[in-house]
This record gives C-alpha cells, structure tokens and sequence, in this order.
C-alpha cells in the first residue's frame, strides 16, 4: 500500500479494499522497522494515530469525508500539537506539550487525516543539512552516510522512504524545496501568507512558511490545498481564496512561457547536476513550454541579506525562550540573571546561539541602519527583479540545489559553505513568492531536483506544471533501495 497514490489510497478506502485502521497501521510498522536506519521521526504518536483511524473508518463508512480522511501523514515538530510534544528539534523544547493546535494542525485534523507522529528538523528549523537536531542527525534514504536536506529533512526522509504518503514541513530559506531535491520527492512552499502560521512556532516572522511533502506534485496539491487559507488569528494570513489546486491538474503547457535566470546556472553549480537540469528543461519544451534566458541581477546578494534578516527576526522570536514560562529550565539556578544564562545557554544548539549573536548585532544600536535596514532595501530589490522577470515569462525554472547530498559532517565546521547550499532557493522567500521542488534525475544514484518558482498566489500553475511534467518522467515513482 505505500506504493499508491492518495488519491489510490482515498479510492481504496472509499471502496472499502482496506480500513483507514489497516493502512494506519501498515505505515506505523514501516516506521518501526525503516526508521531506526533514517532518525526522521522524534515523535511516534501510536495510540492517537488507531483513534483517528478508528474515527476516519466511521466517517468513510457513513458517506462523510473529504480526500485525506483516513489518510496518514507525519507532521513536521514546529507546528503544535495539543497534547503532543513539539520540540523543534531543540533541547529547550523537549519537554514542552503544546496546549492547543496550530491552525495547519487543526486543519488537517479537520479533513480527518491521521497523523502518524512529529518528524525530525534541525534546531529550531536553523540549517541546511539536519545535523543541528538535539536528537541527532536525519540520514538520506538514497545513501545513510549523506545528509537529507534541512531544515524539513525528517519529513522529506520519511516520506523519500515511504514511511508516510505526504508530510507537513516549512520552509524560510529553502527548507522544503532544498530536502525535496536531496530526497527526491515534491516539495512546496505556497506563497508568503497562504499558509497560517499560527502555532508554527516562529524563526523568521516575515520568512517562514508551511508547505508539504509528497512523492508527486498531484499529491502535493491534495496535502497543500487542505492546509492553504485564510486565518484572523495569524496577522500575516492573506484573505483570498483557495485555489482548487486538484481541479487544475489537466491543464496543457502549450504556450508557456519559462525563464532561465543566467545567475542559477554559473559558478557553484556541478557541471552533472546542470545537465540534469537542462534535460529536464528539454522535457518542457516536448510538452510544448517555450523557453528564454532572463536575469535575476541582484540574485548575489540573496545569501547575505537573507543572513542578515533572519538572524535578526530569529534573536527577537526566540528571545521567550528564557527559562522562566515554558521549555527547559536549568538546575538550581542561583537568581534571576543565572536562570536566564544557563538555561538559554544549556537549551540552545551551537548553530541557533551563533544566529542569535548575529541578529542581536545587527539589530543593536548603531549597526541596525548598516546592516538590518540596508539588508531589507536589498530584499526590495530582489524582489523587483522577480516582479520585473514575472511580467516576461510565466514561470521560472532552474536548479533547486547547487550539488547532490553532502556527506554527513562534510560541512558541519564551515557555516558559509552550509549557508550557500541554499543560495538558489533563498531569494524566494525574500520575495515572498511560491516555489516548488520536483526529481528530476540521479547524478551517481542521488537525486537532483529542478526548482520552479511561479508568480504569487500561481501554486494551482505550478502544481500543474510540475504534475504534466511528472506525466512525461518517471523520477518520482523511484524509492531509494532498501525502502523498496
């Protein structure tokens, strides 16, 4: 059964070839056995998972459910969960159990799909790479000894090796499209307030966004659709409709038009993942996409801005954690001022302490007009050059990733070179724009992943773009062997 589609699975329960009970259960066992080997899963939410099941059958049996009842998924541990332990991958939050949902939880609950259990992330979603967890190291499925992607890589792992259909994840500077690419599934981050953030507990405020898993763009569509919409209690959440993204999945390519930024295929980008890329591109054209170069001018300038920006946002959102309300609370702290310090000193990982220091001097005073202030002028401009790009082509496409998987460790020592894994997906969340990452090819048995980036509120185009793509290929139907 974890070969199948959703909508194969919807089918199958509606026909009653299998229980929600049954299909629940069969995923549980494959955590338990495969899960051990990849580390994507902190949490496994067993005994809630049966009752959903149990309550999902009801629903199906009495002619009362929508395409995800009874569907199981794993939720990335950023967004709350009542009763439910959500970590953020952090030592400061391993023993904090929300007491409410998030509204991307709420709804997902709503729809009657059942949850499996929390995956796995990099600390406080900070990385590129899922080694910053305090629960250790998220493994690819394709090669155990390279990292996943992050900060997402539980969630793309897990469902890279079919632990689960689809899952949640977010996405600030990549951390959806980037794992999507180095697991080789679909990945996508709606454009910036699609997507409630309310109880996703925050990074970057004006970054971060929900987004999801699946192995193929028609997948994501039914996942993305049921979490996408409008919230009055997320001051960021955009009233506008929701697309029936499913209902758009038959459109043609005929006339599209692509751009390809000249930037994203320069210095940094491996020569084999470059003609993986072209080659997808080729595929396009068959389907009767026409293509053109264009420029994203101010693209350079992604990589610092962004790590300006969200180290700065970063410092102010995590400044509640402090040892006092909730979260981890050092021992026997001698007054108010050693509470404070150990407890954010002993809570806190190496990557989200250095981020902290670095948004906390960008923001102080007489370095905010240099470095904060001047990094979101040059947000402005990169967002134009999309705007500008956008009125000349219908869609953008390029690489997702500069390389394939990394080694484990290859990059821990040298935070740059991690922070530049992410250079071609950065700029899009400084746009606020959509992206999507889809397979699109092996380069040595790992997969590489084509990024496409559409104008706002356009995730029912891209979805389709990428769905008539996977129509022609075949990428996304392969697991990583041993997951088979």
């Amino acid at each position: 059964m974890y070969r199948k589609t959703i909508t194969e699975l919807a089918a199958g329960l509606r026909a009653g070839e299998f229980s929600s009970e049954e299909l629940t259960r069969a995923f549980l066992d494959r955590i338990k056995t495969h899960d051990q080997q990849l580390n994507s899963v902190v949490t496994v939410t067993e005994e809630r998972a049966l009752e959903a099941a149990r309550a999902a059958d009801r629903r199906l049996k009495n002619g009362d459910g929508a395409t995800l009842t009874g569907i199981p998924f794993l939720h990335k541990d950023i967004f709350c969960t009542e009763g439910v332990r959500t970590s953020c991958g952090s030592r400061m939050l391993d023993n904090f159990e929300a007491p409410y949902d998030a509204t991307v939880s709420a709804k997902l609950k709503q729809t009657g799909a059942v949850m499996l259990g929390k995956t796995n992330m990099d600390e406080f979603a900070m990385g590129s790479s899922n080694e910053t967890s305090f629960y250790g190291p998220v493994r690819n499925p394709w090669d155990l000894d390279r990292v996943p992607g992050g900060s997402s890589g539980g969630s793309a792992a897990a469902v890279a090796a079919r632990l689960a259909p689809v899952a949640t994840g977010t996405d600030t500077g990549g951390s959806i499209r980037q794992p999507a690419a180095l697991c080789g599934i679909t990945g996508i981050k709606p454009t910036y307030g699609r997507v409630s953030r309310f109880g996703m507990i925050a990074f970057a405020s004006s970054l971060d966004q929900g987004g999801a898993f699946a192995a193929s763009a028609a997948d994501a569509a039914v996942l993305l659709e049921a979490m996408s919409g409008f919230d009055e209690r997320d001051s960021t959440s955009i009233d506008r409709p929701v697309d029936r993204y499913t209902e758009r999945l038959g459109e043609g390519l005929s006339g599209l038009t692509i751009g390809l930024p000249k930037e994203y295929f320069g210095e940094g980008l491996t020569a084999e993942v470059s003609a993986a890329i072209e080659a997808a591109i080729g595929e396009f054209r068959k389907l009767g996409a026409k293509v053109r170069e264009i420029s994203l001018p101010n693209s350079h300038l992604a990589v610092p801005a962004y790590y300006v920006v969200a180290p700065a946002e970063c410092s102010s959102n995590l400044s509640r954690m402090d040892g006092v309300r909730f979260g981890y609370r050092c021992d026997n702290p001698g007054d108010l001022e050693d509470l404070y310090v150990r407890s954010r000193g002993e809570g806190f990982g190496a990557e989200v302490k250095r981020r902290i220091m670095v948004g906390t001097y960008a923001l102080s005073a007489g370095y905010y007009d240099a470095y904060y202030l001047k990094a979101q002028q040059v947000r402005r401009l990169i967002r134009d050059d999309f705007v500008t790009a956008l009125k000349e082509v219908d869609m953008i496409m390029g690489p997702t990733s500069p390389s394939t998987a990394f080694r484990l460790g290859e990059k821990a020592d040298d935070p740059v070179t991690m922070y530049l894994s992410d250079i071609y997906t950065i700029a899009v969340n400084l746009a606020g724009l959509p992206g999507m990452s889809v397979p699109a090819g092996f380069v040595d048995g790992l997969p590489v992943g084509l990024q496409i980036i559409g104008n706002y509120f356009e995730e029912g185009r891209m979805l389709n773009t990428a769905h008539q793509y996977q129509l022609a290929t075949d990428w996304h139907t392969r697991l990583p062997a041993g997951f088979a």
